[in-house]
């Protein structure tokens, strides 16, 4: 038989994320734990289905009249207006006056993608600035968008906290009209948030040179365990009359990771430019995937819509928020007890999902050969994946690396 045409293509390195959990399925070890894993799980170690949406999806079954046509390209209706409200607020002017473009996408990825493409085929400015560092595959996103993707500085590693300056700094000497993308709360992958009043100054720098933001929302609620707290940054660039683009996940939030539920929100000048923009995104979004998926969109939309899913929604979402804002205290208290070497309070100074805890990729990779403890090379964990009986293993297995790579 001759030779595949493929023959000549290499084999691609494993996703540096998505390789971490490949690894740690192949280590044989009891112990071993597994913090590089972007998803929720609970006290047990296991992945968790929120009761609120068991019966979300029941309701839905039980529905008879229920079908399974095509959705429009833009998506579900009911999802997008709900979707729209949870992360701009019920009462925002943008939504009132119709300035808002509301599109269901693939969660954030997709979502990202879209506006990117958008952006690419539509926008003057083909920059965009992401924060150093960032979620791993927002460079990539918008490269294959058309964008070009440079830095602006984020995270100061001699505080383990906001290089404020230096992102003031960055934005201030961009092109005028550049993109800029902003996570809107729990940062990826170092857990650092501006707070309120740097939120105002950064919201003040990018409308006075007339930077386009760009928000990644992949946390709402999952951050503090407050919907209305999480959103405040969003809210603040969209009240101001500007024009923003926000990208929207419900996996974290509502634990549909594997549903692929997102929406890509613009809000405009004018109602007539969220028509023509509507318009524009459905020519993106038709040669790409044609229309989205419908199960999740309807599981989330049923939860918003329904007055007594979505307040069983909030509770359980806070007590998601609660239990990660928990392990970071158990963790840092651990560390004291056995005197780890250095100053240990970033961990419960940063919030969200991740904790970026200053181990560098040398004692990450002890870490994982002496203690079967996985995580990024960056030293960014995963508190969702911890639990109270697995806090002292990483505790060890952090204080030997500490003391015996130091």
């Amino acid at each position: 038989m001759s030779d595949s045409v493929f023959c000549q293509i290499a084999q691609a390195p494993e996703d540096p994320i998505l390789g971490v959990t490949v690894a740690y399925n192949k280590d044989p070890d009891s112990s071993k734990l597994n913090l590089g894993v972007g998803a929720y799980r609970t006290e047990e170690g296991k992945p968790l289905v929120l009761n609120v949406v068991r019966q979300a999806e029941q309701k839905l079954v039980n529905d008879p009249t229920r079908i399974k046509e095509y959705l429009p390209i833009v998506g579900l209706a009911d999802f997008n207006k709900a979707s729209a409200k949870l992360i701009f607020g019920a009462d925002s002017p943008a939504i009132q006056e119709k300035r808002v473009a509301t599109v269901q996408c693939l969660s954030g990825s997709g979502s990202l993608r879209v506006g990117g493409e958008f952006l690419a085929r539509h926008y003057h400015q083909k920059t965009i600035y992401i924060p150093d560092p960032t979620w791993g595959n927002h460079p990539k996103i918008f490269t294959f968008a058309g964008l070009s993707v440079k830095t602006y500085r984020y995270y100061d590693p001699s505080t383990r906290g906001l290089h404020f300056k230096g992102l003031l700094e960055d934005l201030g000497n961009a092109a005028s009209g550049s993109i800029v993308l902003l996570h809107a709360c729990a940062h990826n992958p170092t857990g650092v948030d501006p707070t309120i009043d740097q939120w105002e100054e950064i919201r003040q720098l990018v409308r006075s040179k007339q930077l386009l933001p760009f928000f990644d929302s992949a946390y709402q609620g999952f951050a503090s365990g407050s919907l209305e707290a999480d959103a405040k940054p969003v809210r603040m660039f969209a009240a101001d009359g500007g024009e923003c683009f926000t990208a929207q996940s419900f996996a974290k939030n509502m634990g549909l990771y594997g549903e692929r539920v997102g929406a890509l929100s613009i809000v405009c000048k004018t109602s007539d430019v969220a028509s023509r923009v509507e318009s524009q995104l459905k020519l993106v979004i038709r040669p790409m995937y044609s229309s989205p998926p419908l199960h999740g969109a309807c599981i989330v939309s049923t939860i918003l819509n329904d007055s007594n899913l979505y307040n069983e929604w909030t509770i359980e979402l806070k007590g998601m928020a609660d239990r990660i804002i928990s392990m970071r205290t158990q963790l840092l208290e651990a560390l004291q007890a056995k005197g780890t070497p250095g100053d240990w309070s970033h961990i419960i100074k940063q919030i969200g999902m991740f904790t970026f805890t200053g181990l560098n990729a040398e004692q990450v990779g002890f870490m994982r050969k002496e203690y079967h403890v996985y995580m990024t090379s960056d030293g960014r964990i995963s508190m969702a994946g911890l639990s109270t009986k697995t806090i002292p293993h990483l505790a060890n297995a952090m204080h030997a690396a500490v003391t015996s790579m130091a």
